[in-house]
């Protein structure tokens, strides 16, 4: 097993000797908007899960740094097999991920074979091998219509999003509770209160937020989504329901508007993702020095997981 050396020098800087490894190493740095701003800062390419999985499906580098969670960087090396893809901290999971595991889902899906099976990116390599078609936030309507209308619907893992695209596709789908540990804890109540407070503010939430918070949204989205509908206007105010992270991109794209962190049950406006925010500067640079931690996946399981990953890439 890979242990990493955290003896950094004080003194170095990271970010001219993450530039430096990056050239050396014909290395490409993909960051979720989850990450902490510094890691969205020295990233080639930002993305929400769909636009990184697109982006690692057509890069010609030598080496990944996926600086998000493992389900990434598992999706790069699907999608890769040849290259090279890091994940700088191996405990950077997800809480949708780890609440459906592939043996438990695969005991679920075999007491309805007649139904298909669409899982939500956020699931690990053994769950996408076991699903028909994959989808995101962005992209899972379109999905969802490419289901034969007569062909009865498994959805896994998030219950939320699963909810929500019910009622956006009027399909009826059999669903996995799973759930999200940033987006199900936001306050109804707290975002009441700012509504009153600011009530010009628009609410922006993900899809993967509980009804309760959906229904109080003038636009539900993926994390792009969001990001684009806030900083296509001018001095506006959006209360933000999804991971903290993406007001960094939205102040730099559109300073003039004003952004408020949807709170959560206990007041605080401060959600960040745990895991996501364990990719860290420090990290990243030992990560592109050692070329560990390393992802590695079973040929046959890869094979297995890439198929529904290629039917979901297919509809653009």
């Amino acid at each position: 097993m890979y242990i990493e050396n955290q003896a950094v020098a004080p003194a170095i800087d990271l970010y001219e000797e993450i530039e430096a490894l990056k050239i050396e190493r014909n290395a490409l740095i993909l960051a979720h908007y989850y990450q902490d701003p510094d890691i969205q800062d020295i990233a080639d390419y930002l993305g929400d899960s769909l636009k990184l999985a697109q982006i690692a499906s057509q890069t010609d580098a030598d080496v990944i740094v996926l600086c998000g969670v493992l389900f990434m960087a598992e999706t790069a090396k699907i999608i890769n097999p040849g290259l090279t893809v890091l994940l700088p901290d191996l405990d950077a999971g997800c809480s949708l991920a780890e609440g459906c595991p592939a043996d438990a889902f695969a005991e679920h899906i075999a007491r309805y074979p007649d139904h298909a099976v669409v899982t939500y990116i956020n699931t690990s390599a053994g769950v996408k091998a076991l699903s028909d078609i994959i989808c995101t936030s962005s992209n899972a309507p379109r999905v969802i219509a490419s289901v034969p209308p007569d062909q009865p619907i498994l959805f896994a893992p998030d219950k939320h999003l699963g909810r929500y695209l019910i009622r956006q596709t009027g399909r009826d789908m059999l669903l996995w509770e799973g759930t999200c540990v940033v987006h199900d804890i936001f306050s109804e109540q707290e975002i009441l209160r700012l509504k009153a407070e600011y009530p010009e503010a628009l609410v922006l939430a993900h899809p993967e937020c509980q009804e309760a918070i959906l229904r109080h949204a003038d636009h539900i989205g993926s994390t792009t989504s969001i990001i684009k509908f806030a900083t296509s206007r001018n001095g506006g105010q959006f209360i933000v329901a999804t991971e903290e992270g993406v007001v960094h991109q939205m102040k730099k794209m559109a300073p003039d508007n004003l952004y408020i962190p949807a709170p959560t049950d206990d007041g605080c406006a401060c959600n960040q993702c745990p895991y996501m925010r364990k990719i860290t500067l420090e990290k990243v640079y030992l990560a592109l020095r050692d070329l560990q931690p390393e992802i590695t996946l079973d040929e046959e399981l890869r094979l297995k997981a890439l198929r529904p990953l290629e039917r979901m890439l297919a509809l653009g």
